[in-house]
């Protein structure tokens, strides 16, 4: 605005003047950080590369390759049926099973196919480090790197450590500990948390996962289970030296002939190129078993786009997947979803008949804690808290008084009058679904606006999922 009393020359000024109040414009929600190793890096063992922000897989692939390609843990066995005079009748070729010990731990890729297989868009890559060549190596402290990378960022809004589970239990709940402390400490990201699946036992699994030492920040993250059977194909080494072939017949009597064993697939490509071929599309039908953090991020991005970051990432089916590692029953499920002892929730991914896989939890680590116990109240939280802090810095410096004052309330409010008018918040009447103070006597001490502190209070009434629908039926007597 201009100064009149600057004004000494005669003449005609312009004064453009803004009758518009400032506005708080909502920050993106749903922004995954995904840390891991990558085929192309230039980490070192001290520090992480620098965060890249990708939009698709295809950007992934140019800065950072492919995904390590398996060279051991998988035998193909063929099995020919012969008639009396040794003639093949049929041939069978059952789907092999990857061995999860022997396969790379690397598996960074695959959790981001299925996170853009699930409604994921733009999202940040960590590399920690290169692949080891063994597809073993993992590193607590190259986690650490990368988590300290993540926090000179401002725009993730969720930490996703898929790989994370190959480490050991003491360096998973170290790094799981850490995700959860930056997002206390920055308050504007939340982490996804995956429960090891080490057993065909669910509460095996989830009992090892509650021992671990993972105690502060609770409700800043959430836990999932179990292991989800993918479609995704694994990349194998060509040519094939290291995937083994067992050739045995069987004639009308069941006599089993070992006709050769632990032969290397590359040597029919050469002695036999059709069966070659046949065993090649048999390696897309091998089933790959990833944890669900990538499919859960892709969730969540989802839900934010299509209704809201208030509205509970749950009941929503799983795509890119055949089914879920550990089936679990209502019995089971109650006791994920309800940790009398710790209070750590943990969310389930059920099969239904007819239904298909759904998210069907949507708590905190935190389960235990009546105003963080559901995973989309805390992600509110984080989106409102940084939405007004980011608009209140054009005040920084402002005159502390009733002025600015006015200002800054006028902002606030009209910006969660657009959050409740969208559902977010409770209440027939926006006064019945937040309030927002500042001033003097209200918020503030004379003291305080002499140390220029302009102090402003929020409150919310945000909207929590029907997490147990009761429908209570009873006899209606006949009226005469």
């Amino acid at each position: 605005m201009l100064n009149l009393s600057t004004l000494k020359t005669p003449g005609v000024y312009i004064d453009e003047v803004s009758v518009l109040a400032p506005a708080v414009a909502g920050v993106a929600t749903s922004i995954p950080a995904f840390i891991g190793y990558t085929e192309k890096s230039t980490a070192t063992d001290d520090t992480a590369q620098e965060p890249v922000r990708i939009t698709n897989l295809r950007e992934y692939e140019e800065t950072f390759g492919k995904p390590q390609a398996e060279d051991d843990g998988l035998s193909l066995n063929i099995i020919d049926h012969t008639d009396s005079g040794g003639n093949i009748l049929r041939t069978e070729f059952p789907i092999p099973k990857m061995d999860e010990v022997k396969r790379s731990k690397h598996i960074l890729y695959y959790a981001l196919q299925l996170y853009f297989s699930n409604g994921g868009g733009p999202c940040y890559i960590i590399s920690i480090g290169a692949y080891s060549v063994d597809g073993q190596s993992l590193n607590k402290k190259h986690f650490k790197n990368g988590l300290d990378a993540l926090a000179m960022e401002d725009e993730p809004t969720l930490i996703v450590m898929p790989e994370a589970v190959g480490l050991s239990n003491g360096d998973y709940a170290e790094m799981c500990q850490a995700a959860l402390d930056q997002s206390d400490k920055l308050q504007d990201r939340f982490a996804i948390i995956d429960v090891k699946n080490n057993s065909d036992n669910a509460l095996t699994d989830a009992t090892a996962f509650r021992n671990l030492n993972i105690a502060n920040n609770l409700r800043y993250g959430a836990a999932y289970y179990p292991y989800l059977k993918t479609t995704i194909d694994y990349r194998f080494v060509t040519p094939e030296t290291g995937i083994k072939v067992t050739r045995t017949e069987i004639d009308p009597a069941g006599t089993e002939t070992e006709v050769y064993k632990d032969k290397p697939l590359s040597d029919l490509s050469s002695s036999d190129n059709l069966l070659y071929k046949q065993l090649q599309n048999l390696l897309t039908q091998v089933e790959m078993l990833l944890p669900p953090s990538g499919a859960i991020a892709g969730i969540y991005v989802q839900t934010d786009a299509s209704r809201g970051v208030w509205k509970a990432p749950a009941n929503v089916g799983v795509t890119a997947i055949n089914g879920v590692n550990v089936k679990i029953d209502e019995d089971t499920h109650g006791e994920l979803n309800v940790d009398v002892n710790a209070g750590k929730s943990i969310n389930a991914i059920r099969s239904f008949v007819g239904r298909g896989t759904l998210v069907w939890g949507a708590r905190t680590l935190d389960g235990n804690d009546n105003e963080w116990r559901y995973v989309n109240v805390r992600r509110f939280f984080n989106f409102v808290e940084e939405s007004v802090k980011k608009a209140t810095f054009r005040f920084v410096f402002e005159p502390n008084d009733a002025n600015t004052w006015v200002s800054v309330r006028a902002m606030v409010e009209n910006f969660l009058i657009l959050q409740w008018r969208a559902g977010a918040l409770q209440g027939a009447k926006p006064e019945q679904a937040f309030f927002v103070r500042v001033g003097l006597g209200q918020t503030m001490t004379q003291d305080d606006i002499l140390n220029g502190r302009l102090i402003i209070e929020v409150g919310m009434a945000v909207v929590r999922p029907a997490e147990f629908i009761v429908i209570r039926f009873m006899h209606k007597l006949p009226e005469a």
